[in-house]
């Protein structure tokens, strides 16, 4: 049976490293499709509801979980709601 070195792990931890970076870069540079903040935000929020009426403990909290972040998801980037607060803080 051959095992691994620890040298291995590193390496496969900077590659998965590096594939969450090239991800996130893509996700970054691509254009938003209209409605896709909205989309996400509504299945955060089911899933939210749905963690909070599950009856196992460990449901809850991963729905839970899930939700909230994809709500933060919706949030956050170029074209979800931080975008509409500052269309909103420049009519203001």
């Amino acid at each position: 049976m051959q095992t691994g070195s620890l040298d291995d792990v590193a390496v496969s931890a900077d590659n998965a490293g590096s594939r969450l970076a090239r991800l996130k870069e893509y996700d970054a540079n691509r254009s938003d499709f209209p409605g896709e903040h909205l989309i996400v935000f509504g299945m955060g929020a089911l899933l939210m509801v749905a963690g909070m009426r599950s009856r196992k403990a460990v449901w809850r909290a991963v729905m839970t979980a899930a939700g909230t972040a994809l709500v933060g998801r919706a949030a956050s980037g170029t074209g979800g709601i931080a975008r509409v607060a500052r269309v909103v803080k420049r009519l203001g």
